[in-house]
């Protein structure tokens, strides 16, 4: 990098210049300072290499654009703006590498790799179609024989545009080379086939030794495949010699938020800010801005999520479950509503969306279309055998009110769910619903939410378990603590009936008692009558505490009907007889 800095050999022919003066004047012992001061500070200048093999990208931009600035003639012009296209590439910034290079390719004698490389820029500012057609312009192509980097970005092209044919025309062209097998396995992750992405990591692992940063390949699709723990064994090969790297970290982080909680997954974090003296919350990076949020159950959502929404792939499904865990379903569904499903976890959030607007609205077609979504995944060969897989075929079977079925899968994830409440509510639910009350009401007892405790279903099953398993006063006391309302109705209707049926008389008698007094319909009176001797006949045959009798005799008064004087005669009689006085 020549004529701007002198060599050893210029520094060696001052040094004999000045030993031969037998008496330095000022002059010369001027000239010798200016000439240390000159080789201290050709010493200190980096050099564009240093920065390129240390990759600091912005040294090397800011080298270049002083050189740019200062044109001192040590670079032409074509090379200073090829490398300060280059730095800004690597820099992440795509904009002003782009712009960089147009300032090449409208040059007299222009290379067509420019415009390939603006392709590149293009395609990682998400400007598809014009990345397709600007590489396109480098020559060859669909048909003829393109170069490897060519291919590799028309590869990832077709897949971003969803043009499939052209996707396996560019795919028969890749070679076995590592570069074009990176492309491929990429190319896989990026379509949900991690198996065979891993496939593909490992065999070139096992080819380059030292090309170490395939273990960060390797770890993020075991990640995707649910082996945190070997994810975690695999990412501490790369994370021993660069311990500093934000994306090995930043994975580390997110197998410990799924292998323990959120707090662990921070921990791993703070240690990225802990290096550069900051908070956590304070740490400039979009990545770890947004796993935060996640990590802290959508601590200030509104604020980090929205503009990641179209930067970072799992940004808008995490907004949209953060809606869903608000009760903001309309806000869910609009974030939803044009995406297209490629991934599980997208199908699995269009159910979830679809299901709660469905039922919302009492929308039939929402609610099958939701169904037909956790089939998918839920029978998926991928996922059929993951827990998510065995939950969406569980929510598929609660939509279509099969509980047998919804057993079936839930009992498959048990283990691994014992003491989740979503887990708990809904297979409460469905053990209520086929009969199961000793099972159901275990489960629904172990829910710790109190919104899940305040949900109509929740209560309406928790009452009919209570009942069936000889706890009526525990439904009784259920209604007790609700306001009056259309979903306390009813309850009370529940209580009277399935009381009655059950033989929980003095129960029933209460429920019917206070049904008849909100609506005075002859059938209440009749299951009110029916509780009313059902429950002396218990006091009779000694099931029931005698005094109970005072407040079925009151109950009854609060009816006026001629039928109630004939059965109170029989109440006072027996009262009489067997010395309990009724007021």
């Amino acid at each position: 990098q020549g004529s701007a800095w002198e060599g050893e050999g210029a520094r060696l022919a001052r040094a004999g210049r000045r030993g031969q003066d037998d008496a330095p004047t000022e002059e010369s012992a001027a000239m010798a300072k200016a000439d240390a001061l000159k080789e201290r500070a050709q010493k200190k200048k980096p050099t564009l290499d240093e920065f390129l093999d240390k990759r600091d990208w912005s040294g090397a931009l800011g080298l270049l654009q002083f050189e740019r600035n200062s044109q001192n003639g040590e670079y032409d012009m074509e090379t200073l703006v090829m490398w300060m296209a280059y730095a800004a590439f690597h820099l992440g910034d795509y904009k002003k590498a782009a712009n960089l290079l147009d300032e090449l390719i409208v040059l007299s004698q222009a290379e067509p790799v420019w415009n390939l490389y603006k392709a590149c820029s293009l395609f990682y500012l998400g400007s598809y179609k014009e990345a397709y057609d600007t590489a396109l312009k480098t020559g060859s192509g669909l048909t003829g024989a393109s170069g490897r980097l060519q291919n590799r970005l028309l590869f990832h092209l077709a897949h971003k545009l969803n043009d499939e044919n052209k996707l396996m025309i560019y795919h028969q062209k890749l070679t076995d080379d590592t570069e074009d097998q990176l492309s491929l396995a990429s190319i896989h992750y990026l379509r949900n086939h991690f198996q065979e992405a891993t496939d593909i990591y490992k065999r070139l692992l096992l080819e380059n030794r030292e090309s170490i940063a395939l273990n960060v390949y390797v770890a993020l699709c075991y990640y995707k495949l649910d082996y945190y723990d070997v994810s975690l064994e695999i990412l501490q090969v790369y994370l021993q010699q660069h311990p500093d790297s934000v994306v090995a970290i930043n994975l580390k982080a997110c197998n410990h938020f799924r292998l323990y909680n959120g707090k662990a997954g921070e921990a791993e974090l703070k240690v990225l800010a802990d290096k550069q003296g900051v908070a956590i919350t304070q740490y400039d990076n979009d990545l770890i801005r947004h796993n935060l949020c996640v990590f802290r159950n959508g601590e200030n959502a509104l604020q980090v999520l929205p503009p990641l929404v179209d930067a970072i792939p799992e940004g808008r499904l995490n907004l949209v479950i953060y809606h869903l865990k608000c009760e903001e379903y309309k806000d869910a569904h609009n974030l939803m509503k044009d995406v297209e499903p490629t991934s599980p976890e997208e199908y699995i959030l269009k159910g979830v969306v679809s299901a709660c607007i469905g039922q919302l609205e009492d929308n039939r077609e929402l609610l099958k279309l939701a169904q037909q979504y956790f089939q998918l995944v839920g029978a998926s060969a991928s996922h059929c055998d993951t827990i998510p897989g065995r939950q969406c075929m569980a929510m598929c079977f609660f939509l279509l009110k099969q509980f047998d079925d919804v057993l079936i899968y839930l009992k498959s994830v048990k283990a691994y769910l014992f003491n989740d409440d979503d887990f708990n509510v809904n297979f409460g639910l469905a053990k209520a619903a086929t009969g199961h009350y000793k099972e159901g009401e275990e489960h629904l007892a172990m829910v710790q939410s109190e919104k899940y405790k305040a949900e109509y279903a929740y209560i309406m099953a928790l009452a009919r378990c209570y009942i069936y398993n000889g706890k009526a006063r525990m439904a009784w006391e259920l209604y007790l603590k609700m306001e009056t309302s259309h979903e306390s109705f009813n309850l009370l209707q529940l209580i009277a009936n399935d009381c009655y049926k059950m033989g929980h008389f003095f129960f029933s008698l209460k429920a019917f008692d206070v049904l008849e007094r909100l609506d005075p319909n002859p059938e209440y009176w009749e299951g009110k009558r029916g509780a009313c001797v059902g429950a002396f006949q218990k006091i009779v045959a000694g099931k029931e505490p005698r005094d109970q009798l005072r407040e079925i005799a009151q109950m009854l008064r609060n009816t006026t009907n001629p039928q109630v004087e004939y059965i109170m005669r029989t109440f006072k009689k027996w009262a009489k007889d067997n010395g309990i006085k009724l007021s």
